[in-house]
Parts: C-alpha cells; sequence; structure tokens
C-alpha cells in the first residue's frame, strides 16, 4: 500500500517543504493542507495557534489517511508540536525546527550560528533552544518585510552566488522589485551580523527559519559573508522525512507522485501562487472547512 504523507501549513508556503518531501520520497502519496482561512498564526495565542494545528493534524489523518505528518510550519513546529502529537496519538510528526538545528550543527566549525524568520518564530526562541541542546549559540533576527515581498513575486530567477560583489551584480543586473528585495535582505543580514558581532559571536552558518525564505536563496546567499553556509530548514525537514518514512515507501514501485492540496479559503490565491512555491502546478486546489 503506498503511503501517504501529510503536509501541514498555515499557508502556503509550506509547500517549498512539500517540494523538498516530493523530491526525496516520490513514491508516496501527499496530501497538504494550508489553513488559510485562519492565518496568520503568529498574531495568535499559543492556545489557539495549538487547537488550529491540531485540527488541521487530524484532518489530514482522518480524512486523508495519512500515516506520517509534516508540519510545514515554524510557528505551529514551535509552539503547537505537542498538541498536534496528543491531537494523532499514535502518528509520527515531525516539524522543521529540529532539522533545521540540527543540519546547522553538522554544517557549522564554530558553533555559532544566525537563525532569521517572522517575528512569531522569533519570540518563541524555538530555534534558539534547538540550536542549544546542540551546543550551538544561536542568534534569531525577525524579518516582516521578506514573507510579502516573496508573495508579491518579488524574488527572481537569479543563480545562487557568494559574496558581496556577487550581491551587488545582482542587484545591479536584476528587475527592480527584485533589486529592492535584495536590499532589504542586505540591510536584515547586515543588522544581525553586526548584532553577532557585538556579542562576541563568530557565526559560520545562517538557517533560514521561514518556509517563504527558500525563494530567496539566491539573494541570501549572495548577501551572506563569504564562507557562510546557508541552511534551508524546508529542506533539513525533507532529509530527515526521508530518513523516518522513506522507509515506508522504498518498496512501492517508482509511478507518478500523488498530490492533494486542500486549503480552509483563498483557493484561488492558492492555485495562483501555490506553483511559485512547488515549483510546479498544484493542480485544482480543494476547499475544506475546519470550523472557526
Amino acid at each position: 500500500m503506498t503511503p501517504t504523507i501529510g503536509v501541514f501549513d498555515s499557508g502556503f508556503g509550506g509547500l517549498t517543504v512539500l517540494r523538498a518531501l516530493m523530491k526525496r520520497i516520490p513514491q508516496a502519496r501527499f496530501a497538504f493542507l494550508g489553513d488559510t482561512a485562519r492565518l496568520p498564526y503568529g498574531s495568535k495565542s499559543r492556545r489557539t495557534i495549538s487547537r488550529y494545528a491540531a485540527e488541521s493534524a487530524q484532518f489530514l489523518v482522518r480524512e486523508q489517511g495519512a500515516q506520517f505528518l509534516v508540519i510545514a510550519c515554524n510557528t505551529a513546529s514551535a509552539l503547537a508540536l505537542d498538541a498536534i502529537e496528543e491531537a494523532v496519538a499514535g502518528i509520527p510528526v515531525l516539524g522543521v525546527i529540529e532539522p533545521g538545528a540540527s543540519a546547522a550543527r553538522a554544517a557549522s566549525k564554530t558553533g555559532d550560528v544566525l537563525v532569521i524568520a517572522t517575528d512569531a518564530t522569533v519570540q518563541s526562541h524555538a530555534y534558539a533552544a534547538a540550536c542549544a541542546r546542540l551546543g550551538l549559540r544561536a542568534l534569531e533576527k525577525a524579518c516582516p518585510l521578506l514573507v510579502p515581498l516573496v508573495e508579491e513575486g518579488w524574488v527572481g530567477p537569479l543563480a545562487a552566488a557568494e559574496g558581496d560583489e556577487a550581491h551587488a551584480a545582482l542587484a545591479a543586473f536584476a528587475p527592480p522589485q527584485v533589486a529592492v528585495t535584495a536590499e532589504v535582505i542586505r540591510i536584515y543580514l547586515a543588522e544581525l551580523i553586526s548584532d553577532a558581532a557585538q556579542q562576541g559571536l563568530n557565526p559560520d552558518v545562517l538557517v533560514l527559519g521561514c518556509t517563504h525564505y527558500p525563494l530567496l536563496r539566491p539573494l541570501i546567499e549572495a548577501a551572506v559573508p563569504k564562507g557562510m553556509r546557508v541552511i534551508d530548514s524546508a529542506e533539513a525537514a525533507a532529509e530527515v522525512a526521508l530518513v523516518r518514512f522513506g522507509a515506508a515507501a522504498a518498496a512501492v514501485p517508482q509511478g507518478e507522485t500523488a498530490l492533494r492540496c486542500f486549503a480552509t479559503d483563498s483557493v484561488e490565491k492558492f492555485e495562483r501562487l501555490g506553483s511559485r512555491f512547488l515549483g510546479q502546478a498544484v493542480g485544482q486546489v480543494e476547499l475544506v472547512d475546519l470550523g472557526g
């Protein structure tokens, strides 16, 4: 029997996690739910986030038969993982924060890492705590302008590069909108690196702690200091999922990856923007009602 992996996000940024999963476990079936009616989770209380996330997880397990769950939402991973595991007792659940921290540990030589994320994720200090458990010192920074810039499409099809000269070249030849995004990234990272220096840190790794940020990776890699590794928590989570869940799909004959996408609101927007995050058409998105 082909295993079904349920993937959940408060919106559609988690499609970057789904994209990485589909690349690594193509034999599996996937059910993706974006709780678009109730986003942003970051402005809600921990109790409310836990309830919303648990309801979404239960939908994927009970209605779609998911045998594994990937929580492709940093806010839910930070604040609601326990509630989700309780709501779907017996179903393996994987968040995106621990894999991101583990990948940073593997990549860092200095033991100091930087994290950029949304306000809600930074305020939870979930990445700092996960890194500390692995012996890392982490400095987090909220970058609230980046998500709307991604959703506006101000990202550009740019190749990855490194160093200040590469960043300047990208900014010079990119469309004006992408140049704006590159400058915003440069300012955020300059502030973060300055703060790290003031605290006596010597960071050699930057963790992308938001599922929107992989679309900005070329611009981010162009803006970080030479030699600094950029860790995509979406890719890191997919690598862990391959180890934990991949064996269940290994015996299934290779075929076309099956995917169903669901949203609790804004289906048209999901279909329009989803392909940008997934790297392919999301198909017809089905509307579901999980309540208020």
